[in-house]
């Protein structure tokens, strides 16, 4: 028989962490966590150091498998799951990166990608790669990459340096240089992939002066990606996936109109849109949901670069709180008749509004602002901004009759990530949604999706209709809030938008 557990890795922005899944139910069984330093070289610039990322990684995956008990025999493989857009370059030779990681919320490419949108690129590079021209993509960080590290142009053009997001580089690590590779989500996210013919696009390559030597092959989510020796004995790789795709999967998201939600660091809704892709009218992604046996599965995709971080920012810029479970308890002291609106634009804003310079702010404050009402603005920015999503969500399905296989989108929002264990902010989501929140009473499901796919491809776990029959439901919020109160909350944040948006005062 096999060995009857799968390790799933989900490296983060700000951790990274490992469990262990017994097979078939996908029970976790053991978890280990460890996060690692931030660096921040200048203002909008935001780096990992290439050696933290591998190092949580190897010591999460350790530990965990101590904590079970467990020995590699007892591994059927491993699933992978990664900050997605997150671009390291490295030496073939040594395995060494030739600079920290230039990290997805990183803004240093701005001027960059201004220049593209000039020069009139922007068409052919959302016609290509679903994308719009960003500093969030992988592409034009690589470019800087190569021409502001010494030598480092030169280099590539002589094929001795390799690229890829932070799958890519683990996956080198743990098969100690023998594969690079990626899977299909994670490549729809650089700017230089064709997501309808599933391949790197010269065009783009040459668009960024990106040489196509550096790249990494292009896998299914669910397919072989080499073994790794580092924990004792050999474990093959079986899935992969970007660390949004993979929650998809774990929420078990496999029809057209499902919707997901995961807060995080920031926050990313993905909208199944079937197999055709689906092109956005309100600046939304087109990329890809998932890959199996070749066969693509398309989203419709809204960014939110903090949701999460502007937790982070109460407890560790502000010293309102001391830990992140704190801030649903203090928001609920808010005054009610305090309207105060936080707009955390602290790396740009993302969807619909895609401003790269625009920067945080905060409107409404009067002498009795206080704690509690910085905490409840922290967390009503994230409903708001997400509520901005599925508007342009809405719309975009509306324009082409619905989803691309016939459906509509689903009234029901799943949801996931660590902030959705705050049952005020669930709430407040549904109420300024106007639409019921559903909150699974598996959490961590970017883990769980990486794990899903790991053990798809072992045999150990069920088809995809099977697994989701399984999803199971911890709680349902429904709307509480009266109409007239929650247009008049979301049309205060649009005027705090408008007023926080850069060139205007």
């Amino acid at each position: 028989m096999p060995a009857g557990h799968i390790l799933a890795l989900d490296q983060g922005t700000t951790s990274t962490r490992a469990i262990l899944f017994r097979t078939p139910d996908l029970v976790p069984v053991a978890v280990a966590q460890q996060e690692f330093a931030q660096h921040y070289p200048a203002s909008g610039w935001v780096e990992h150091d290439a050696e933290d990322l591998w190092d949580s990684s190897l010591a999460v995956m350790r530990e965990a498998m101590a904590k079970a008990g467990l020995g590699p025999q007892d591994v059927a493989g491993i699933g992978i799951a990664n900050q997605r857009e997150t671009t390291l370059v490295w030496d073939r030779r040594t395995g060494k990166a030739i600079h920290r990681a230039i990290v997805w919320q990183d803004r240093r490419t701005a001027a960059a990608c201004a220049a593209l949108r000039e020069a009139g690129h922007a068409a052919a590079v959302a016609r290509t790669t679903g994308l719009l021209i960003d500093p969030y993509f992988s592409a034009t960080k690589v470019t800087w990459l190569l021409d502001h590290v010494p030598g480092a142009r030169e280099a590539a053009e002589r094929g001795e340096l390799a690229f890829g997001t932070v799958d890519s580089f683990l996956l080198w690590r743990l098969t100690d240089g023998r594969v690079h590779a990626t899977d299909a989500t994670n490549a729809a996210r650089t700017m230089l992939f064709d997501i309808r013919a599933g391949r790197w696009d010269a065009a783009m390559c040459a668009l960024h002066r990106v040489p196509a030597s550096m790249l990494p092959e292009v896998r299914d989510c669910a397919t072989e990606f080499g073994t790794t020796g580092v924990l004792g004995g050999e474990i093959p790789v079986l899935g992969i996936a970007g660390d949004q795709q993979a929650a998809t999967v774990g929420q078990a998201c496999f029809r057209p109109g499902m919707l997901k939600s995961t807060y995080g660091t920031g926050c990313f809704a993905l909208l199944n849109t079937g197999e055709t892709p689906v092109a956005s009218s309100h600046r939304l992604l087109t990329t890809i949901a998932y890959q199996l046996e070749g066969r693509r599965t398309y989203a419709l995709e809204g960014a939110i670069f903090v949701a999460g971080a502007a937790v982070q920012w109460l407890r560790d810029g502000l010293g309102l709180i001391r830990e992140a479970g704190e801030s649903g308890r203090l928001a609920a002291q808010a005054d009610p008749a305090q309207r105060c609106y936080l707009v955390p634009a602290f790396v740009g804003l993302g969807v619909p509004h895609w401003d790269a310079e625009a920067r945080g702010a905060i409107h409404g404050l009067t002498r009795a602002t206080g704690p509690a009402d910085f905490a409840r603005a922290a967390l009503e920015s994230v409903g708001y901004q997400t509520r901005d999503l599925l508007t342009a969500m809405t719309a975009d399905l509306a324009g082409v009759g619905g989803a691309a296989d016939g459906a509509g989108a689903s009234n029901v929002l799943r949801v996931d990530g660590g902030m959705v264990a705050s049952d005020w902010t669930m709430q407040f989501l549904a109420d300024i949604l106007g639409a019921p929140v559903d909150r699974p009473v598996v959490r961590e499901t970017t883990a769980l999706g990486a794990a899903y796919l790991a053990g798809l491809r072992a045999g150990l776990c069920p088809s995809p209709e099977e697994f989701a029959a399984a999803w199971r439901l911890d709680r349902r919020f429904t709307p509480a809030m009266e109409m007239a109160e929650r247009e008049a909350a979301y049309a205060g944040w649009q005027r705090a938008v408008r007023r926080t948006l850069s060139g205007i005062l």
